[in-house]
């Protein structure tokens, strides 16, 4: 019965690491698109510093995971769990790091005008937050329901992705001089899409979580 309440303690910490890794990228996402949005380059150099945060988040879950494999030897289920705390801690610490490079665009851009008014790129970033959100509460609910739905997302952010590049491309055929900008815009769109794909891995981590088989959500 000790053991039990040790290892059952252990994963409600795995968990509460990943609710927190989940609330922060959801909330870095949204601070660099409106940093970007308002080309704010003080906000963004914060966003930047503080992009350590998830990095200790993510060692404390690989530090208490492996602590619990050692001593605990779990099984079946609750091995699962733990392995799955692994994956989704690097996928969160990558979707980080992505949103971390959107406010280095903007650092980028200082001093410029934005080339054209963000239409599709917030919509997209819109949509990649939710499934941050959706992808966390999936787990936490282990609904395999909501953990698919990540594919029907990612599918969207896809097609807006592509009319961004559409966009800027005429932009970069009407005025060459805006080449630079519109390259380091379409890089902002390429970010949000990958954060979208990582979201959708871990939708793919849940349905393993549950049902014990590794999907692929995009197939």
């Amino acid at each position: 019965m000790i053991r039990r309440k040790e290892l059952d303690d252990g994963l409600d910490q795995l968990k509460a690491m990943l609710i927190e890794m989940g609330t922060r990228v959801e909330k870095v996402l949204g601070d660099a698109m409106r940093a970007l949005e308002q080309l704010d380059t003080i906000s963004a150099r914060r966003i930047i510093a503080d992009d350590i945060k998830l990095n200790q988040i993510e060692e404390n879950i690989d530090l208490l995971g492996a602590r619990m494999i050692a001593t605990q030897q779990p099984v079946a289920k609750d091995l699962r769990r733990i392995l799955v705390a692994f994956k989704m801690a690097g996928d969160l610490e990558r979707m980080g790091d992505l949103a971390v490079d959107i406010a280095k665009v903007v650092v980028r851009l200082d001093g410029q005008t934005l080339v054209k008014p963000l239409v599709d790129l917030p919509q997209m970033a819109g949509i990649a937050q939710q499934m941050t959100r959706e992808s966390i509460q999936s787990y936490v609910q282990e609904n395999v329901n909501l953990a698919c739905k990540m594919a029907q997302d990612d599918d969207q952010v896809d097609a807006l992705f592509s009319q961004v590049i559409r966009d800027l491309y005429g932009v970069m055929m009407d005025n060459p001089k805006t080449i630079s900008q519109a390259g380091l815009i379409s890089f902002v769109g390429r970010y949000i899409e990958r954060i979208a794909d990582h979201a959708t891995n871990i939708g793919e981590s849940v349905v393993y979580l549950v049902t014990g088989k590794r999907p692929d959500l995009n197939a």
